[in-house]
């Protein structure tokens, strides 16, 4: 169990240390929209963390990996989807002020949507959560102890996104992105864009 443990611990901590497309996100939002956009960005990104978890645990990951054309679906729906987000960001207000907050009203929860689908649609979500847990959990785990190794793995995500967020909140880096909120969003905008290129050209 200790060495299960620890695989756990280290291949998620590796995965987060990976720059894609959730990082991506949650770093435009956390610097345009302030700390509560990030954050809220964050939590999509664990919910939708949360759904590859229960469906792996299910064993519908497995199907769907070994289906091509549903694997093509999801791929194509996730680069259509990044392009978007990347549009979104190009044609954002020219402001040169940083939002302290996320807007008011229905668009409040908007950051929470964007982590949510971008992490669900990501394909790569499927394949790392069936890797993972081909890996560790058998059949003569008990329920506990898979309890405990899910946990362990959110765990990790929720505190690699905490320092994350609070990182971008330095003093001293949120000054300068104060200064460069058009050049956040068109350069973020750009990235998504590439993202969602290379994730659809995937074969």
């Amino acid at each position: 169990m200790t060495a299960k443990l620890l695989l756990v611990i280290g291949v998620t901590t590796l995965a987060m240390l990976s720059p894609g497309p959730d990082m991506i996100l949650v770093m435009r939002n956390t610097l345009t929209m302030g700390h509560r956009g990030g954050g809220l960005t964050a939590l999509g990104v664990l919910s939708g963390n949360m759904l590859h978890i229960a469906y792996c645990t299910l064993g519908i990951a497995l199907l769907l990996s070994r289906n091509p054309l549903a694997f093509n679906v999801l791929r194509i729906a996730s680069a259509l989807y990044l392009v978007y987000l990347g549009v979104q960001s190009l044609r954002a207000r020219q402001s040169g002020q940083m939002a302290r907050d996320v807007p008011a009203g229905g668009r409040r929860t908007a950051p929470y949507w964007q982590g949510l689908v971008n992490n669900v649609l990501n394909p790569k979500g499927i394949l790392f959560y069936l890797g993972v847990f081909s890996q560790v959990i058998t059949r003569d785990m008990s329920f506990a102890q898979t309890a405990f190794l899910v946990t362990v793995m959110v765990g990790v995500s929720t505190v690699f996104w905490i320092i994350f967020i609070q990182t971008l909140h330095l003093p001293m880096i949120r000054a300068w992105f104060e200064r460069s909120t058009v050049a956040i969003n068109r350069v973020f905008g750009c990235v998504l864009i590439l993202l969602g290129a290379r994730v659809g050209m995937l074969t």
